[in-house]
């Protein structure tokens, strides 16, 4: 190959990658990519994670971004090629390629739990062992057309290093630490030995079928793109240390916002100006308003907190209370059948972990039947909570809509939607799924306005037009 295709062939590369991340949600610009180009005129490409960091710095504008770039990364610039570890002996199959049987998988299950128990891990060891494991427990080959030969699932299944976890404590308790700790460090080896895993088989399904297949259907949008009812336990993580700092920067776009409204709406102050003029000889150049009081709205947030929305609905409050200085007061209410109010929960500057604990266990005294009924939480909340409702309330419901075809009694949420200044309702489902099976979002619809509101940049932006 000459010079020249292998340029073409990395310029080429370098726009598909920038391409991608721009499917995942990342808004690298013009100007940015030109940048990224410059910042690798700087750095050795010999050194990768040199030539990731440079990209990042110039691409990446926000830290729940980070995962998602460095996914994609790793799929447009691999660190590894080839089809995995060979046997060096035992050879069954006589082709040099080591065969997944129980000997192999008891093998390889004692030598990751050696490598994970090491006092200090080795991270290239690791590394190795990951690219083993999808070698020979995730290869699938003579799949059907369209399907890839590696699964990084079908790897973690039959190795379940997450059963290793009791073993880890146990010798993590031998070096010295407590029970707590010694877990927690644990699950971090465990967790980050499965992100490797799930790592090479995007690396060898890249090579098998290309990276651009890979970041479409593999690589997950970046935390802030990624939908509420398709986030995992380490998602969920994730989401929870970014709840807080987006909802400051929202406080602080809001604060300016006002500033900024307040002084175009603002009644004049004559007399300040007047006086403020006798500096400039009696030219009034800085105009001075009367204190005018925020607008601050009571809200009253309604939640289904039933199944794979109960994440959703989680997060919206902690959302939504960590910005309970914008608004004049707040309640909360949870349902799946019956409803009971967690207000007291949201305790000023508690720790976001226990206050969503705490929001889980009271999920248990929000169901009587068992079942998703929206109509008589409605009912139910009419004839118990009618008194946190006013004309200058705005009403939040959260849910999406699935009442199991039970009777919506529109009637009771006709009636309290009238009984407030506003009402609206934020649905996680696409919009495309409203209709569907037992969802009755278009009936509900026609009653208050329905908003999709799938992952935290749509909760953002709702949030912020709510509180004006």
């Amino acid at each position: 190959m000459t010079e020249h295709a292998e340029q073409s062939g990395l310029l080429d590369r370098h726009l598909a990658f920038v391409e991608a991340l721009r499917g995942a949600g990342l808004s690298v610009s013009l100007a940015e990519d030109i940048d990224s180009l410059a910042a690798l005129g700087a750095v050795r490409w010999g050194d990768r994670a040199m030539v990731r960091d440079a990209f990042a710095a110039t691409m990446v504008k926000k830290q729940a971004q980070r995962t998602t770039f460095d996914a994609l990364f790793d799929v447009y610039f691999p660190a590894m090629v080839g089809n995995g570890v060979t046997a060096e002996e035992g050879d069954e199959a006589g082709d040099g390629q080591v065969r997944d049987n129980a000997s192999a998988l008891v093998d390889f299950r004692d030598r990751l739990a050696e490598a994970l128990e090491a006092g200090q891990v080795d991270e290239a060891e690791l590394r190795r062992m990951a690219a083993e494991m999808v070698g020979v427990f995730g290869a699938m080959p003579g799949r059907g057309p369209g399907l890839s030969s590696w699964s990084a699932y079908t790897a973690l299944q039959r190795v379940a290093p997450q059963e290793l976890i009791d073993k880890l404590v146990a010798g993590l308790m031998g070096e010295g630490a407590d029970e707590e700790d010694a877990r927690r460090r644990a699950n971090r080896r465990i967790g980050s030995f499965t992100a490797m895993v799930e790592e090479d088989a995007r690396r060898r399904i890249a090579e098998e079928k290309g990276p651009d297949h890979v970041a479409e259907v593999a690589v997950r949008p970046s935390i802030d793109k990624l939908a509420f009812m398709a986030a995992r336990r380490a998602d969920l993580d994730e989401m929870r240390k970014e709840i807080f700092p987006l909802a400051r920067r929202l406080a602080t776009r809001l604060a300016k916002e006002q500033h900024s409204r307040h002084a175009r709406t603002a009644p004049l102050d004559f007399r300040r100006t007047v006086r403020a003029s006798i500096a400039t000889g009696g030219v009034p150049i800085t105009t001075h308003h009367r204190p005018k009081r925020p607008h601050r709205t009571d809200l009253v947030v309604l939640c289904d907190v039933s199944g794979s929305v109960a994440n959703f609905a989680q997060f919206t409050l902690l959302f939504v209370f960590a910005l309970r200085e914008v608004f004049q007061s707040m309640r909360a209410f949870t349902f799946i059948d019956h409803v009971h109010e967690v207000t007291g929960h949201f305790r000023p500057g508690a720790d976001p972990v226990d206050v969503l604990s705490d929001l889980a266990a009271a999920t248990s005294h929000a169901a009587l039947w068992g079942r998703t009924n929206y109509g008589r939480a409605f009912t139910k909340f009419e004839q118990n909570h009618l008194d946190a409702l006013t004309p200058k309330t705005t009403l939040l419901i959260l849910g999406d809509a699935r009442s199991n075809y039970s009777d919506l009694h529109e009637d009771a949420l006709r009636r309290l939607a009238g009984s407030v200044k506003r009402t609206f309702w934020l649905n996680p489902e696409h919009e495309r799924n409203w209709g569907t099976g037992d969802s009755a979002a278009p009936a509900y619809g026609e009653i208050v306005r329905m908003i999709e509101c799938r992952n935290l940049t749509q909760l953002s932006e709702f949030v912020h037009d709510l509180a004006w």
